[in-house]
């Protein structure tokens, strides 16, 4: 069980550095941090723009770390907010020509690193790893709600 739980945290955190130095390399050219990748191509997807809540849900981030993310990223040109019902409390963030240009480029690096990093696997072996890695996120989300059961 130990070493299952090792193999487990191990090779996760080994992704998790490895993707973050990645991350962090991509975007240094922008002056952004690596973190900043996440909500970037989030808010490309949502092309018509995305308010703070859906950004904290599309991210799995609180509402603090997406706020001064989207600081940043509206100090330096990235992100706009826009007025809806004329209050900016519930605006739309959306990225600029410059957003869309970074997003899209990060987008199609990190799908490059995705495609490098599975190349040995087979489309069966990709399909069942995402499968089992979806399952068990799924599965920590709702013991780290409800807690682990006592013995």
């Amino acid at each position: 069980m130990i070493q299952r739980f090792e193999r487990f945290s191990l090779a996760i955190f080994e992704i998790s550095r490895c993707w973050h130095k990645l991350a962090a390399e991509e975007l240094a050219p922008y002056g952004l941090k690596g973190a900043h990748a996440i909500y970037l191509t989030a808010m490309y997807r949502c092309g018509e723009g995305v308010t703070g809540p859906q950004l904290c849900e599309l991210c799995g981030r609180d509402k603090s770390d997406v706020s001064r993310a989207v600081a940043i990223l509206q100090e330096k040109g990235f992100v706009t907010k826009e007025v809806v019902n004329q209050s900016l409390y519930r605006g739309l963030f959306k990225l600029t020509e410059r957003g869309k240009d970074a997003a899209q480029q990060i987008g199609e690096r990190a799908s490059l690193a995705v495609e490098l990093a599975g190349g040995d696997l087979t489309e069966k072996t990709r399909e069942a790893f995402y499968e089992a890695l979806c399952s068990i996120a799924a599965r920590l989300h709702e013991i780290s709600k409800e807690g682990l059961p006592q013995k």
